[in-house]
Parts: C-alpha cells; sequence; structure tokens
C-alpha cells in the first residue's frame, strides 16, 4: 500500500512540474486566418513580394495581409503582375494560390493581419569633404 501512495505522489509531482509549460504552450495561440473577398465592393488593391516565401496583400479598403506559400514561390521576386486565384468562393484566404506568369502556381499556406511590408530606409547622403 505504501508503494502505491508514493507512486500517485510521483505522479501527481510530475503532473505539476509540466502544467505551467502547458500553459505558456497555450498562451501563444497562432495569430488567426484572415480573408479578402472579391464580391461587393471588395479586393486587391495593391501587394509587394517577401521576396518567395510570402506576400503582403492590401485590399481596396488599404488593410494589408500577410501571406505565406507552402513553398518557396520560384519568380515572385522578379515578377511584375501576378494573378490571384480566389475560387471557388471569390475570397483569398488561405486556400487560395497566387499565378506568376511564366513560373507557375503559389498554393497559400497561411494568411493573416499584418501592418504591411517594412518601410524601406533611404540611404544616407555622403558626407561633405570641405
Amino acid at each position: 500500500m505504501n508503494t502505491l501512495i508514493k507512486t500517485h505522489r510521483v505522479l501527481a509531482a510530475a503532473v505539476l512540474a509540466v502544467a505551467p509549460i502547458g500553459l505558456a504552450c497555450a498562451n501563444t495561440a497562432p495569430a488567426p486566418e484572415a480573408s479578402i473577398p472579391f464580391v461587393n465592393f471588395g479586393g486587391i488593391h495593391d501587394w509587394k513580394a517577401d521576396h518567395d516565401k510570402g506576400l503582403w496583400v492590401q485590399d481596396i479598403h488599404r488593410k494589408w495581409y500577410y501571406a505565406t506559400f507552402m513553398g518557396p514561390c520560384v519568380g515572385l521576386d522578379f515578377a511584375v503582375h501576378v494573378g490571384f486565384d480566389a475560387r471557388p468562393m471569390d475570397t483569398f484566404d488561405r486556400f487560395s494560390s497566387v499565378i506568376v506568369p511564366g513560373w507557375g502556381r503559389c498554393t497559400l499556406k497561411s494568411m493573416t493581419t499584418s501592418d504591411g511590408p517594412p518601410v524601406k530606409r533611404k540611404a544616407a547622403a555622403p558626407a561633405a569633404n570641405s
């Protein structure tokens, strides 16, 4: 009987030791998925490539989103224009894809709200030597 009580105490101590780790993981939930409707005054206004790994997309209301791809989106960083495949629901979301002319289709993995692409810093003016 003593052995059974000791075993339960050891198990209880193990559960209590691991509980904070579980709570910490529960508080780091992924960002909710977002979507851009294409019907009733919806659609895409602008986009900026994040090399071949993602894409910032701005809807017609000037709200930014960030879309990640299932894999590298070859040719996106050099593309002048792209197509947005929002079928079958006329909504651009994590189930959609981007078509890069001459390269192919890039399937989205996720799409979340964003602050937009990072602002490029201007190069510092050269110092004047007198």
